[in-house]
């Protein structure tokens, strides 16, 4: 049996909050010291293409976070809703389980070479802050975003990322969590089922 809060997220901090839907959710470590991945996320190989190895850099522009820099996010963007912590993975992947906090945009709703059509495209914008104008996207009020997926072979969020870009969306805005749900679960932080 582990003593309770033996497994910290770091040496001095062992859990934080975070509105999931209309929830609060705990995120902290698991605390099973012999705890190992299993299914999904323990595989260590995959075909390639389409599951290659990402780079560390979808863009120089745009930020490659860790674990600790996702924690912080969610804290003090994600929380006062001034960021979105966007799950580009699609729907059936996303059902499987998610950060907390995650809002579930896929990655196919926002490119026009994967079948997006504009009212999908739209709808997604507005979730992240954009607003139309006279037919057009004004990104003056986008939100920070901190974009991931299923992990360094999923190609889900990069091909987010170019998608928002080539539509306007200010790089800067952007971050990127190559480790994306693969390191998550290996870090054992929390995942929670979808927000209703």
């Amino acid at each position: 049996m582990v003593a309770a809060d033996e497994v910290g997220i770091t040496a001095d901090r062992f859990s934080l909050q975070a509105k999931h839907g209309d929830e609060r959710v705990t995120i902290r470590r698991n605390q099973d010291t012999n705890h190992a991945l299993k299914g999904e996320y323990a595989r260590t190989s995959r075909p390639c293409p389409p599951f290659c190895i990402q780079p560390m850099e979808v863009t120089p522009e745009v930020e490659t976070y860790g674990e600790l820099e996702v924690l912080d996010f969610i804290e003090k963007q994600v929380s006062v809703g001034s960021g979105v912590l966007m799950d580009a993975r699609t729907p059936d992947w996303h059902a499987r389980g998610t950060i907390p906090g995650s809002v579930n945009i896929p990655y196919t709703d926002l490119d026009p070479r994967l079948g997006a059509d504009e009212f999908t495209i739209g709808f997604s914008l507005e979730q992240l802050g954009v607003k139309e104008e006279g037919g057009d996207w004004d990104f003056f009020w986008a939100k920070d975003l901190l974009i991931w997926c299923n992990g360094p072979w999923c190609g889900q969020s990069p091909t987010a990322i170019r998608a928002l870009i080539s539509l306007g969306y200010p790089a800067e805005k952007i971050k990127y969590y190559r480790g994306g749900m693969q390191m998550w679960e290996l870090m054992g932080l929390t995942v929670v089922p979808p927000a209703e």
